[in-house]
């Protein structure tokens, strides 16, 4: 099994909406990925809580059955659809995939 883990910075303003907004946009297009490739078997969605400390503001933790599933949700239509809006309200991004 796979554990993918990514975390997103993203800017104080983009697209037109704040950091806060964005990082609400940004879980619910990601939330629209859960489920999208077979062999996903958690797929979880979170964003920074306000007050706790944190380098981060959104970050997803999935797990895959192998190299196979992940791989397919990399290309899927449904993830890729996503890194435009990423790639527009992002700081910076952090990813780490290990075996579990």
């Amino acid at each position: 099994m796979i554990r993918h883990i990514v975390m997103w910075k993203l800017k104080e303003h983009a697209e037109g909406a704040s950091c806060a907004e964005n990082a609400l946009k940004l879980k619910e297009k990601l939330e629209g990925c859960r489920d999208i490739v077979p062999g996903m078997l958690k797929f979880e969605v979170g964003i920074a809580a306000s007050g706790l400390e944190s380098t981060c503001h959104v970050v997803l933790v999935s797990d895959f059955a192998d190299k196979t599933a992940l791989d397919a949700y990399q290309v899927h239509p449904a993830h890729t659809a996503l890194k435009g809006f990423v790639g527009a309200v992002r700081e910076s991004r952090e990813c780490v995939d290990y075996e579990i």
